[in-house]
């Protein structure tokens, strides 16, 4: 356990739970945004999800509307989102991710550099954080796709057993 793992989550369906839940695991935090470019990405983690989940990999979807792109209630998010990604891994409750009203999970997120060295805010959505089950995290920013090799391996390489 780190931590991160004793951050509050409230789920989209309502259910309250920390980051805890998924301790162990190769967790996958993404702000997902179901109207904006990017949003065919929602394709590729449930993707990350299917190929990995036996494994310990779980992804973690955190709806956010601060970048003005997602639906206002959290069961329209979550209808579109299985309907028409068919998305099968734990979704947020809607966040904020910048600001002095940011959820917590990302408070700490944010402190961590991309690759090239950049911490701070959240700069569209999307924006990656893969969390080993160690607490050490890898910060990727939104135009890195969920499939990206340098994501992937460092999965690979975190995970028990073969692919």
């Amino acid at each position: 356990m780190t931590a991160l793992d004793e951050i509050p989550v409230t789920l989209i369906d309502g259910r309250e739970t920390t980051f805890g839940e998924w301790a162990g695991k190769v967790r996958l935090v993404v702000n997902v945004a179901s109207r904006c470019g990017l949003t065919p990405q929602y394709g590729q983690l449930e993707e990350l999800q299917k190929r990995y989940a036996d494994r310990g990999f779980t992804v973690l979807g955190f709806p956010s509307n601060q970048f003005l792109q997602e639906f206002g209630s959290d069961g329209k998010i979550a209808e579109y989102c299985s309907a028409t990604w068919g998305v099968t891994f734990p979704m947020a409750s809607k966040v904020k991710v910048n600001g002095k009203d940011r959820h917590p999970l990302y408070g700490e997120l944010t402190a961590t550099p991309d690759a090239d060295g950049q911490a701070g805010k959240v700069k569209w959505n999307f924006e990656k954080f893969l969390v080993l089950p160690d607490g050490a995290v890898h910060r990727f920013r939104p135009a890195t796709l969920p499939d990206d090799p340098a994501i992937v391996a460092l999965i690979e390489k975190s995970l028990p057993g073969e692919a």
